[in-house]
């Protein structure tokens, strides 16, 4: 008999676990659908590429469209993980900032355009709907960061949202990255917020070692989790969630 198990409910799509080894997803909207057909593309190509464990999906069936893939193994970083997962994350990300773009684009990665008209979309609303709600030197503050990435370059293939959720562990050691919903052509020192600024300092200097950051790459992963509360604000206004809202306005800095 068939066992299915809700794990939970994203931004985009809808996961369960089905008899233990198969993860199948849906899309929570129309729009998200034509990316899971693209995944079922792109992650299969990229995974060889790659030293961690990558989801595989194909598309299960199509009314709803649903795709599929092996349960990749391991669980979500914990604190207790920190001091053993910089190099394997900083030696990862160089494997998937250095695969082939074009290749990438070719299986259905958004092109560098793409991304930056999006960027430039998400970065006014910023200005015209967050800044206003936060204290005039915070709202200063923002703007600085959000001038400061609106050049960012969108020159690699990059995961999009790197974190403990997504970054998994399993007999001791980093098994594999999960959810690339956000996948792109995009900047580099978006892959680098969080083992830099966010899993500790041991994670942060063993990554960039790994990885070979610079001061500008640094400084650029920095102001992406600086502006990285305006998507929640954002995403709960279109969704209508004001608690979401609120509590993402608090994240910002009070200066």
């Amino acid at each position: 008999m068939t066992t299915r198990q809700y794990l939970g409910s994203g931004w985009d799509s809808d996961a369960w676990l089905v008899d233990g080894t198969w993860v199948e997803r849906t899309a929570k909207r129309p729009d998200v659908e034509p990316w899971l057909r693209t995944e079922t593309t792109l992650l299969p190509w990229l995974a060889p590429q790659l030293p961690l464990e990558v989801p595989r999906p194909v598309v299960g069936k199509e009314d709803p469209l649903t795709v599929r893939h092996r349960l990749v193994p391991g669980r979500p970083v914990d604190p207790d993980d920190a001091p053993h997962l910089g190099t394997a994350v900083g030696e990862f990300l160089v494997a998937l900032h250095g695969v082939d773009l074009g290749e990438a684009v070719a299986r259905g990665l958004p092109l560098p355009e793409r991304t930056a008209a999006l960027r430039d979309a998400h970065f006014d609303r910023f200005a015209a709907e967050v800044v206003p709600r936060l204290p005039a030197g915070t709202g200063a503050w923002l703007r600085e960061r959000l001038a400061l990435l609106r050049d960012a370059p969108a020159s690699v293939v990059v995961h999009g949202d790197l974190s403990a959720d997504h970054v998994l562990v399993h007999d001791g050691r980093v098994s594999g990255v999960i959810d690339w919903g956000d996948a792109r052509a995009g900047d580099p020192a978006k892959d680098l917020v969080w083992p830099l600024h966010q899993a500790g300092p041991d994670v942060a200097r063993e990554a960039a070692a790994a990885y070979g950051v610079t001061d500008e790459l640094a400084a650029r992963a920095r102001a992406w989790l600086d502006v990285g509360p305006c998507y929640a604000v954002t995403h709960g206004d279109d969704v209508g969630d004001r608690g979401l809202v609120a509590e993402a306005l608090t994240w910002f800095p009070a200066l």
